[in-house]
């Protein structure tokens, strides 16, 4: 018998022992946009695929600056993205003002990661969204992913998203750590048109060492 919420409505675990509503939130997130990060020494993209909508209506930003050093991109809900997105920002900003001095990527990841845990020990309902975070501190080039149910991973490279498997593979057995930054952006379109067996519009953001995060649009 699986334990409920205090509100008696929702599970809290399923018969294996999964957390229902945080595999529900992942369910979610894998049918969101194909979203890319890869890293290298000098280097980090994160890229994610600006999904079609009606003719009438602008396409969501997929890319965000968080800081001058730090960038985020998303998949899952849009407005759940938005939300951990503002999230990031104010922590940003608190930390520059309590500390004037700029906040390390590790210290934000698990800033996030802790804020997300709280909604699954609290039995509200799991932000639908995971964040591939890119940054560069005083430690180089870092590269984090959130998951909905808090955890993260510190890595070269990442992709959640629509058949993220499929992007993955590619990234797997594409990459490389002395890739020039044209190479890695090219990967990360290749993976992501893999995915979803069509060629994409692409919305790209860099953060690279002694630089400021910036962003393209790639059709």
């Amino acid at each position: 018998m699986s334990e409920s919420s205090p509100n008696g409505r929702f599970p809290f675990y399923g018969p294996q022992g999964r957390l229902v509503l945080v595999d529900s939130a992942l369910e979610a997130v894998n049918r969101g946009s194909s979203t890319i990060g890869i890293k290298t020494p000098k280097f980090a993209i994160i890229s994610s695929q600006i999904k079609p909508t009606h003719p009438l209506i602008e396409p969501s930003e997929k890319i965000f600056a968080i800081d001058h050093h730090i960038g985020a991109t998303g998949a899952g809900y849009i407005g759940d993205i938005l939300q951990l997105i503002d999230t990031l920002r104010l922590e940003s900003q608190k930390h520059r003002l309590t500390y004037e001095s700029p906040i390390d990527v590790d210290s934000l990841a698990k800033h996030l990661s802790t804020y997300l845990h709280n909604y699954t020990t609290y039995a509200v309902r799991p932000q639908a969204a995971s964040i591939i975070l890119a940054g560069a501190d005083q430690t180089g080039v870092q590269l984090y992913q959130v998951d909905p149910s808090g955890t993260f991973f510190r890595g070269a490279g990442f992709a959640i998203g629509q058949s993220s498997d499929i992007a993955l593979d590619v990234l797997t057995k594409e990459y490389s750590a002395d890739m020039t930054l044209d190479q890695a952006t090219q990967l990360a379109t290749k993976a992501i048109e893999k995915a979803l067996g069509e060629k994409p519009i692409v919305e790209t953001g860099i953060v690279e060492i002694g630089k400021d995060f910036s962003k393209s649009l790639r059709k």
